[in-house]
């Protein structure tokens, strides 16, 4: 947006004119794995794939921002939802989603569940 010259002391903006590269593809993510650092917040979209004695986990893009930038995200989400809910309905996340999506994802040289002795929610598997 550029500002008129009779807009007074206001800074003058210039457009940004946004662009997609031509082979920009679409990466389908149903979970996020989240990093920070005090200068960095990272975020690892990963898709889940849930299938028979095969199920496993890929980070499909790595995202890097600064804590400011996040922060604007995160307004800029909230803003996105509640203008969706409240033309579709409130979304319903069930209150274990985060233990349901990240129960079997282990993170390249950390244990598992399984090497740290933790059990099932019963008490035994």
């Amino acid at each position: 947006m550029t500002a008129s010259p009779s807009s007074g002391s206001q800074p003058q903006r210039s457009q940004i004119r946004l662009e997609y590269p031509p082979n920009l593809t679409a990466q389908y993510v149903n979970a996020t794995l989240l990093f920070q650092s005090t200068s960095e917040i990272i975020f690892d979209f990963v898709q889940i794939l849930a299938l028979p004695n095969a199920s496993r986990a890929r980070v499909q893009s790595r995202v890097v921002m600064t804590p400011t930038n996040a922060k604007m995200l995160l307004k800029a989400l909230a803003d996105a939802i509640a203008k969706y809910e409240s033309a579709h309905g409130e979304i319903q996340v069930p209150p274990t989603l985060a233990d349901q999506l990240f129960r079997s994802v282990r993170l390249p040289d950390s244990e598992g569940p399984e090497e740290q002795g933790e059990q099932g929610e019963a008490g035994h598997e």
